[in-house]
């Protein structure tokens, strides 16, 4: 029998948790009450009770102060925190406490009992068992929801052997014979975006919102888990349940649930996830296999037709499927990109990949998962350029999602537009550090601007095509080329296209139009007027008088 403990300091939410809690049902013999986390502290030490229920918001000691105290005293104790998604600060030590649940006021009875079954279920697993090896780890995880999350990972990596593990399966249901298993692999399209703009970009937040979102919208007879998936960043592990019916039930029940999801998320938090339904499993060691599908399903989702709202897919069954088209490689392009960076023409660097981007929207299906490995490609492809240019390894990125954020990159895509945006963005960032090295290899000569211009007058020339290709200021290319030649960079070219225009005019077969033309200007009255401007008489007149001359 068991003792739980009840820290609230409003009498009428004590009250309610007392009527709410199967009690009696659960094994708990006795239940008593504090009104702050310091009369809590206190009835800890005297009394010892099994599991605590605990407010976040209290006088005297709030709830984050008295977890900090049980996180470093009381390390086998199981909490239970009751607060809100706003409470940002209490969120994170909640995580950080590894507490059994987190409960959002007002607390329902359904809520309740269900985070009272977790703590009951694996405080009555590590007193019955005698398995040496069981016990430690129950020790080493002491919150339910994390040995769940460890047991089913180990059984979808195919390193936990399910029938020599009955006491474990107890924990995650899968002692029922009455039960039918499956999985889900939702994706997290815009994660970065999300957390910046919801969750003060604190990553973990943001799995803790997702999953507790997935375990609210738990339905009579169909139970779902979720967990942040270990190795990869961007996905989230759901575990599905079933009592009675059919295993067909599973896949539709499963993918009526998850649609649920994926609207909520898009809701609640503008998150955008496409999410892969699993085939069923038999018997829960066939798990792995059931992930593996949703993962596929999942993988297969076409990035050309995602337009942000999310998605939602079943596996497909197994069968003899016709190779997929081979999407177009970035590798023939590296040629024509190492022109334009070495000219220093960003917009044609950008060219290059917008008509890559091109060739991808004009394919019949581009995958989620061909679109990662070809961005994964075009990361590599770009790294192994900047080290040709001497960029140093440690500012490049491996095309993992961290190693991207390590250089200030997101790595967020929701459909082909921000996957272009992104590609440009990867482009930017390894033209920047090119250039840097290449600038610092070679000194600056302020005549080459000069030379640029005097050969190139008649195109539409920007100050920024010279900051871009040398790495300088604005400020400090026009100080120097007015310090060298006397005219500012602007003043410079219409003087040579003014020079060019009196040289045109005297040959009376080109018309002012055709002359305008020439020298870059689209409209001929705005060559009138820039003429007239520089010399005090319209090029007609200034043709007249040379010929009366």
């Amino acid at each position: 029998m068991y003792k739980a403990l009840i820290i609230d300091d409003e009498e009428p939410s004590r009250e309610a948790i007392r009527i709410l809690g199967d009690w009696e049902g659960l094994g708990v013999r006795e239940v008593r009450e504090a009104g702050d986390g310091r009369a809590g502290l206190a009835m800890l030490q005297e009394w010892k009770p099994d599991l605590v229920l605990v407010d976040m918001k209290m006088p005297e000691m709030n709830g984050m102060e008295f977890l900090q105290n049980v996180e470093r005293d009381y390390p086998n104790l199981f909490t239970i925190v009751i607060s809100g998604y706003n409470d940002f600060e209490f969120t994170r030590q909640a995580i950080r406490s590894r507490v059994v649940d987190y409960l959002l006021k007002p607390v329902n009875r359904a809520d309740l009992n269900q985070a009272l079954r977790k703590a009951i279920g694996v405080l009555e697993a590590r007193k019955e068992s005698e398995n040496e090896d069981i016990n430690r780890n129950i020790t080493l995880n002491l919150s339910v929801p994390k040995l769940k999350e460890n047991i089913i990972f180990q059984i979808i990596e195919r390193n936990l052997k399910v029938r020599s593990n009955e006491s474990f399966l107890r924990l995650i249901g899968a002692d029922d014979p009455d039960k039918r298993f499956g999985t889900s692999a939702v994706l997290l399209l815009n994660p970065e975006a999300t957390a910046a703009a919801r969750f003060k970009r604190e990553r973990d937040l943001l799995s803790f919102a997702v999953t507790n979102v997935i375990h609210d919208f738990a339905e009579e007879g169909f139970q779902s888990f979720s967990f942040p998936h270990p190795k990869r960043e961007r996905e989230i592990v759901v575990f599905h349940t079933l009592t009675g019916g059919h295993t067909g039930d599973l896949g539709f029940r499963s993918a009526h649930f998850m649609k649920k999801v994926v609207a909520a998320l898009r809701d609640l938090f503008g998150l955008t996830v496409v999410v892969g339904i699993g085939a069923p499993a038999p018997d829960i060691s066939k798990l792995a296999d059931s992930f593996e599908s949703a993962e596929a399903a999942a993988g297969e989702i076409d990035l050309l037709k995602l337009g942000g709202g999310g998605t939602v897919v079943q596996a497909a069954p197994r069968a003899d499927s016709p190779p997929p088209k081979e999407t177009p490689s970035f590798a023939g392009r590296i040629g024509q990109l190492r022109g334009a960076i070495d000219g220093g023409h960003a917009n044609q660097a950008r060219t290059v990949v917008a008509d890559y981007v091109k060739k991808l929207r004009s394919l019949d299906a581009l995958s989620l998962r061909e679109a990662g490995r070809l961005l994964g490609e075009f990361v590599f492809l770009l790294g192994d350029l900047a080290l040709e240019y001497g960029v140093q390894e440690n500012k490049l990125a491996d095309a993992g999602e961290s190693s991207l954020r390590a250089i200030g990159l997101s790595s967020d895509y929701a459909d082909i537009d921000q996957y272009e945006a992104l590609l440009l963005d990867i482009l930017t960032y390894y033209a920047g550090q090119i250039r840097a090295v290449s600038s610092a290899e070679r000194p600056f000569d302020v005549h080459e601007i000069k030379e640029y211009i005097d050969q190139h007058y008649f195109e539409d020339i920007k100050i920024s095509m010279f900051t871009e290709k040398y790495y300088l200021s604005r400020e400090y290319l026009m100080k120097l080329f007015k310090q060298q030649y006397g005219f500012g960079i602007h003043e410079y070219v219409q003087k040579i296209r003014m020079e060019k225009a009196k040289e045109l005019l005297g040959h009376s077969d080109l018309k002012i139009q055709e002359i305008s033309e020439m020298l870059g200007y689209k409209d001929k009255n705005y060559f009138s007027k820039a003429f007239r401007n520089y010399y005090s008489l319209s090029p007609s007149e200034y043709r007249t008088g040379r010929t009366d001359g």
